[in-house]
């Protein structure tokens, strides 16, 4: 079943932040994943503002394939920039739904 990566970054360090999308990208890559949406709120429609927030999907061919890219050292190693780069939460999800 194919599984999503979603992020949602509330973005400390602007430059620290495009520094661990450019590193971090490859990575992904690397497992068969596949970035579908990366990019800033416009507007919130309902609920607590997005403001300075920056959401990325990523899309992988399983729960397993986004598993092991996620523990995978060659992601890991970037997890002090991700750090200094902003508060992030990752949320897995798996479609259809379990």
């Amino acid at each position: 079943m194919t599984a999503f990566f979603v992020s949602r970054i509330k973005v400390k360090d602007p430059a620290k932040m495009q520094d661990y999308a450019a590193a971090t990208g490859p990575t992904i890559a690397a497992h068969d994943g596949a970035v579908v949406l990366r990019g800033g709120a416009i507007t919130t429609l309902i609920g607590e503002e997005a403001g300075q927030h920056v959401t990325s999907v990523v899309q992988f061919p399983d729960i397993d394939a986004l598993t092991v890219w996620f523990n995978s050292p060659e992601y890991q190693q970037h997890a002090a920039l991700r750090d200094e780069a902003g508060e992030m939460q990752f949320v897995a999800y798996q479609v259809p739904a379990a």
